[in-house]
């Protein structure tokens, strides 16, 4: 039994936000319970590029700070974006394969994206299908968040009252949570887990 419990673990490339860093995002996601982390195989990625500018955790978490891609204000117009793309997809390459990916506002940005664009031949062809995404304070840039929502089939949602953060899981939260892992853990064992 034990054995199928770690074959079933899914395996997970995360990815912070804006002008953070990959430490940062695990020092936030492994406050969740212990019912949680135990049931997950998180890996931690650093953005490309070090951040431009000064970050909103400053005097919260320690430096250094890392951004995936630039954007104008009106997010209209794109900086490293491409580069992003083949930065994330080496990494997965080199130390995947993994199941899904759960991704932090700027990083949830970049997840809700990557099947997409891995459908339509643009990018991520080198690596395995992307089977879930785990997206955090991911809402489409200027505020039409429900509408992400309805961009996928079944979405599980969890709604807190703290905004724009990593969300503690109150118990409904947390059932929510374990039966989303539950239902992808049951994809995993029925699907292929090529590499």
């Amino acid at each position: 039994m034990m054995e199928k419990q770690i074959q079933n673990k899914p395996r997970i490339l995360c990815l912070h936000g804006f002008r953070t860093s990959g430490q940062i995002l695990k020092k936030q996601v492994l406050r969740w319970p212990e019912s949680v982390k135990q049931k997950l195989d998180l890996v931690f990625l650093d953005g490309k590029f070090p951040a431009q500018g000064k970050s909103d955790v400053e005097g919260i978490f320690d430096p250094p700070y890392y951004e995936w891609f630039q954007a104008n204000q009106d997010f209209t117009e794109y900086k490293n974006f491409d580069e992003c793309l083949v930065y994330i997809e080496n990494y997965m390459l080199k130390n995947g394969p993994f199941d899904g990916v759960l991704g932090f506002s700027q990083g949830a940005f970049l997840a809700a994206a990557m099947p997409g664009m891995q459908a339509q031949g643009v990018a991520f062809q080198k690596i395995n299908k992307i089977k879930f995404l785990i997206l955090i304070s991911g809402g489409m840039f200027g505020g039409m968040n429900i509408l992400v929502q309805k961009a996928f089939v079944d979405p599980v949602v969890i709604h807190h009252p703290k905004g724009h953060t990593i969300p503690r899981l109150d118990e409904k939260s947390l059932a929510t949570m374990l039966g989303f892992i539950d239902t992808i853990q049951g994809i995993l064992s029925d699907g292929d887990r090529k590499n």
